[in-house]
């Protein structure tokens, strides 16, 4: 499948090439997901697949929703420049209408933020957080928040512990230990409570995806 999806990429870009369209046009590779927890289909011992992280596909830790994002525009995007800056897919409208030379009002509204900076080699402002909440795998919540990760897993599972317990958030700084092997909390109580509330207010009660304990 590898094979073939870089044969069928490889053939899209050489015909923008071929066209003339490559300085402008904008080509964005990445994934919806992270690796498939249907171990049936895939041999996780050959493929190595999440390495180091936690977690697999429906999951909010980082094996569940880190995934690839590779951006093309020649002479605008500088070919084997990185960033570490974390985003989501909620981010790309206002980045693409910013790229695009559109500055509207409008774009106030939209709930992402534009990381053309980023893309372009520019200073990029800071981002303040960015939330997630999957009613999956139990119930869960997770907010990023400069080095620190807060997570809530299991919202809807064990019936026997109280709300309370199910509301304790595990957190981890992602700058050390991206494996989010160690639960720092209990060391960083004013981070705690910062993300606890960020947690409370980024919540949407949905009567199709109830969580219960948040609700």
């Amino acid at each position: 499948m590898i094979t073939r999806m870089d044969k069928y990429i490889g053939r899209v870009l050489d015909l923008i090439d071929e066209l003339d369209l490559a300085d402008n046009t904008i080509v964005i590779f990445t994934s919806d997901n992270g690796t498939t927890h249907l171990k049936q289909e895939v041999d996780y011992d050959f493929f190595n697949s999440v390495g180091k992280l936690r977690g697999l596909k429906g999951s909010l830790y980082e094996g569940g929703v880190r995934v690839p994002l590779i951006v093309r525009w020649p002479g605008r995007i500088k070919a084997g420049s990185s960033s570490d800056f974390v985003t989501g897919f909620e981010d790309w409208i206002p980045t693409l209408l910013e790229l695009a030379g559109h500055k509207g009002e409008e774009d106030k509204e939209l709930d992402g933020i534009s990381i053309a900076p980023t893309l372009l080699g520019k200073k990029q402002p800071e981002r303040e957080f960015l939330y997630r909440e999957f009613s999956g795998y139990g119930g869960q919540q997770a907010l990023w928040m400069g080095k620190w990760k807060g997570i809530r897993q299991r919202l809807l599972r064990d019936k026997k512990k109280s709300d309370k317990e199910k509301l304790r958030i595990q957190l981890y700084d992602m700058e050390k230990d991206i494996s989010e092997s160690e639960d720092v909390a209990a060391k960083n109580p004013e981070v705690v409570a910062r993300i606890r509330k960020l947690l409370k207010q980024e919540h949407t009660p949905s009567e199709f995806f109830p969580i219960k304990p948040l609700d």
